[in-house]
C-alpha cells in the first residue's frame, strides 16, 4: 500500500508540475511576460554591415541582432520560418483559421464603445482647446502645467526649438480651426474665425521657419477659408455673415512675407527661415533640411489656383525639381541637408523621418491635388529607390525566411546604413504607403511602430532597433502613428484598428493629461513630463483620434469613407473628397485645383507608369482586398513576441 501511495503521489505531483509549466509557458506570452526567455527583437539585415565597438570589423548576419545572442533557444524567433517548399499563400487565408484569442479580442469593436470613444476624443480636444483659449490665448502655445500662454522666447533668438514655430501670431487657435469645424461646433468656428481676423497680424519682427509657418499657418488659414465658402456645404450652411475672404488676405500676406526666403539663392532651395517684418536675416543659414523646403507646393499651389497668382506655385515647385535634380545617380535616394547655394549635400543621411518625411508626401499628394504627371513620376522613382535601398527584411511582409521588413537611414550615394535608430516622424509612411496602395507593407511596417507604443505607452523620439531601448525619451504628443492607424482602418475596415486607436486615446489620457491640457512626455518610461503643448496637438492629435484620415479611391465616384468614431459626420454624407495636409487640414479633392491660368514653368517627361489623372493610385487595392488583411498573423507575430502584447 506504501508504495501505492508513493506513486499516486508522484502522478499527482507530475500533473501539477504540467500545469505549472504550461501556465508559463503557454500563458504567460499572452499576458505579455515570459519567464524563460527575454523578449527580444529580431531583424533581418540581410547583407548591410554593422559597426561595432567604433572599430571597422564588421559583422554579416541575416539576422540584425544576431550578434547580440547567442543560440539557447533557436526557437524563439519573432516570425516563425516558411519552408522555400512550401505553396505561397495569400494573405486573407490568415483569417480562415480558427477563432482563438486574437479574434475573441479584435474582431469586433461594438457600437457602444464607438460612441465612448469619439466622445473621450472630443473630451480631448476640448480639454486643451479650452484652457488654451482660458489660459494662453492670444500667445502662440499653452504651458499646460503652469496653466500660462507661451510666445517666442525673445531673449534667446538662438532657441530655434521654439522659435521656428512660434511666431507670437495665435499660433494654436489658427491650427485648430478646421478640428473645430470637423468636431461640428460651428458656434466656436465662427467665434475663432473672427478672432482671427480681428486681432492676428503677420507684421511682426519674428524669425520663423518657413516650413513650419506654411504649414501650421497658412495651411490652416487656408483650409478654414475653403470650407467657410464651399458652395456644396458639407457641414450644413456655415456661411459667416459679413465674411469677405479675410481668411485668404491673411493666407496671402503671410505667404508675401514668406517669399524672400527664395530670392538669392543660386539653386531655388529656400533659405530655412525668414523675420516677417524684414526678410531673411543677414546671419541666416545656408542649409536646410530636404522636407523643409521641399514640403510647401500643397499649400503654395492651393494659394495660387485660388488667386491667380502663379508665384507661390512656380517658387515651390522650382524648390522640389531642385532638390528632385540632386538625387544620386547611383541610389536615386536624397540627403537630409542641403546647401542651398552650392547644391552640395551637407546631410548624407537618406530615411524617412526628420528631414525628410513630408518631402515624399507631398509628392503624392501634389499629384493628387492637382494632377501634375511629374509629381507623380518623381513619387513613383522615389518608392521605388526606397524600396530598393532603405528597407531590410524579407521580401514578403508576412512570409518567407527572416524577419519583418524594416526601413532604416541610409548614406545617399551607397545604400550603407549609418546609424542604427528609426524615429517616431517614420510613423507617417505605412500611411502614405496605403495611399500608394501597398497596403501589405503599410500592415507591417505599422505593427512595428504599434509595438514600440505598447511597450511604452508612447512613441520615444528615436528608437534603437540594435539596442532595443530608445535613443532620444521624450514624445511631444505627436500624430503620425495615429494618422497611419486610421487610413489603414479605412483601408482594412479590420476592426484591430478600432482597438490601437482606443489603446492611443487610453495611454494619452493616462500618461499625459496635466491640470490644464495635455503635456509633453520628458521621458517614455518614467513618464515624466515638459511643460508644453505644440499646436499640431490639437490640429492633427486630437482630430485622427476623432476621425481618422480620408482614404480617396476615385476623384468623380467615391465617397469619404467611414470616419472611426465618428460615422455620422457630416463629411461622410455628401459626395466631397478630401485629403489632409501634413499639418492635419482638410483639403477638397476639386476640380478647380487642376485648373491653372497660366503655362507650365517646368516642362514634364511624359511618365510611362503613372495612374490615370483622376485615380488615386488607393483604386489598386481591389474591392475584396480591402476587407480581411493578414493583421492576424502579422500582428500576433511581431507585436506578441516582441513586446508582450496582451
Amino acid at each position: 500500500m506504501q508504495w501505492r501511495s508513493i506513486v499516486v503521489g508522484l502522478l499527482v505531483l507530475r500533473v501539477l508540475l504540467n500545469c505549472a509549466v504550461w501556465l508559463v509557458v503557454g500563458l504567460g506570452p499572452s499576458w505579455g511576460f515570459d519567464l524563460i526567455n527575454p523578449i527580444k527583437f529580431t531583424f533581418n539585415l540581410h547583407k548591410s554591415e554593422l559597426l561595432q565597438d567604433g572599430d571597422r570589423a564588421t559583422v554579416k548576419t541575416n539576422a540584425w541582432l544576431q550578434h547580440m545572442y547567442d543560440n539557447r533557444n533557436p526557437q524563439a524567433k519573432t516570425c516563425a520560418k516558411i519552408s522555400g517548399n512550401s505553396p505561397k499563400k495569400s494573405y486573407l487565408s490568415f483569417f480562415q483559421e480558427g477563432r482563438d484569442e486574437y479574434d475573441r479580442k479584435y474582431s469586433s469593436f461594438p457600437d457602444a464603445l464607438k460612441v465612448k470613444m469619439k466622445g473621450m476624443a472630443r473630451d480631448m480636444f476640448y480639454f486643451g482647446y479650452d484652457n488654451y483659449m482660458k489660459f494662453a490665448f492670444p500667445e502662440d502655445e499653452l504651458n499646460p502645467i503652469a496653466c500660462e500662454g507661451r510666445g517666442p522666447d525673445v531673449l534667446n533668438p538662438s532657441n530655434i526649438n521654439i522659435n521656428d514655430v512660434l511666431g507670437n501670431y495665435s499660433l494654436t487657435l489658427i491650427d485648430a480651426l478646421d478640428t473645430l469645424l470637423v468636431l461640428g461646433n460651428v458656434t466656436e468656428f465662427h467665434r475663432a474665425v473672427k478672432l482671427v481676423i480681428d486681432t492676428v497680424s503677420f507684421d511682426k519682427d519674428s524669425t520663423v521657419q518657413v516650413f513650419e509657418a506654411n504649414i501650421r499657418i497658412l495651411g490652416s488659414l487656408i483650409s478654414a477659408h475653403i470650407l467657410l465658402t464651399d458652395p456644396r456645404h458639407p457641414f450644413g450652411d456655415i456661411a459667416l455673415k459679413d465674411y469677405d475672404n479675410e481668411l485668404l488676405h491673411l493666407a496671402h500676406d503671410l505667404a508675401v512675407r514668406l517669399l524672400p526666403a527664395f530670392e538669392n539663392t543660386s539653386t531655388g532651395i529656400p533659405y530655412p527661415r525668414v523675420n516677417l517684418k524684414r526678410g531673411v536675416p543677414p546671419d541666416s543659414i545656408n542649409e536646410t533640411c530636404t522636407a523643409g523646403a521641399g514640403s510647401l507646393l500643397v499649400e503654395f499651389g492651393i494659394l495660387s489656383r485660388l488667386t491667380g497668382d502663379s508665384t507661390f506655385e512656380w517658387v515651390a515647385r522650382r524648390a522640389v525639381k531642385a532638390l528632385w535634380n540632386l538625387r544620386s545617380n547611383e541610389t536615386g535616394l536624397l540627403g537630409n541637408v542641403v546647401n542651398i547655394q552650392t547644391g552640395q549635400w551637407v546631410g548624407k543621411q537618406s530615411g524617412l523621418g526628420a528631414g525628410m518625411d513630408s518631402f515624399y508626401e507631398y509628392l503624392l499628394k501634389s499629384y493628387i491635388l492637382f494632377g501634375e504627371k511629374e509629381d507623380y513620376r518623381m513619387f513613383s522613382a522615389a518608392y521605388e529607390s526606397i524600396q530598393s535601398h532603405l528597407r531590410r527584411g524579407r521580401a514578403a511582409c508576412n512570409e518567407g525566411d527572416g524577419d519583418p521588413p524594416l526601413y532604416v537611414n541610409v548614406n545617399m550615394f551607397n545604400g550603407q546604413i549609418m546609424n542604427t535608430w528609426i524615429d517616431s516622424l517614420q510613423a507617417f509612411f505605412p500611411g502614405l504607403q496605403v495611399l500608394n496602395g501597398d497596403v501589405e507593407n503599410a500592415i507591417c511596417l505599422h505593427a512595428f511602430y504599434y509595438a514600440i507604443w505598447k511597450r511604452f505607452g508612447a512613441l520615444p523620439e528615436r528608437y534603437n532597433w540594435q539596442l532595443q531601448a530608445p535613443d532620444i525619451l521624450f514624445y511631444p504628443l505627436r500624430p503620425e502613428l495615429v494618422e497611419s492607424t486610421y487610413l489603414l482602418y479605412q483601408a482594412t475596415k479590420n476592426p484591430f484598428y478600432l482597438h490601437v486607436g482606443m489603446d492611443i486615446l487610453e495611454s494619452l489620457e493616462k500618461n499625459t493629461k496635466v491640470r490644464c491640457g495635455y503635456a509633453t512626455l520628458h521621458h517614455v518610461v518614467d513618464k515624466s513630463k515638459e511643460d508644453r503643448m505644440e499646436s499640431f496637438f490639437l490640429s492633427e492629435t486630437c482630430k485622427y483620434l476623432y476621425l481618422p484620415y480620408f482614404y480617396l479611391r476615385n476623384y468623380k465616384h467615391s465617397q469619404p469613407t467611414l470616419l472611426l468614431f465618428d460615422e455620422d459626420n457630416p463629411l461622410h454624407m455628401s459626395e466631397s473628397k478630401y485629403i489632409f495636409t501634413t499639418e492635419g487640414h482638410v483639403m477638397p479633392i476639386d476640380q478647380r485645383f487642376r485648373e491653372k491660368n497660366w503655362e507650365d514653368q517646368f516642362p514634364c517627361e511624359e511618365p510611362n507608369n503613372e495612374p490615370p489623372a483622376n485615380i488615386s493610385n488607393c483604386e489598386r487595392i481591389p474591392e475584396e482586398r480591402r476587407y480581411g488583411l493578414p493583421l492576424k498573423s502579422i500582428y500576433m507575430r511581431q507585436i506578441d513576441h516582441m513586446v508582450g502584447l496582451s
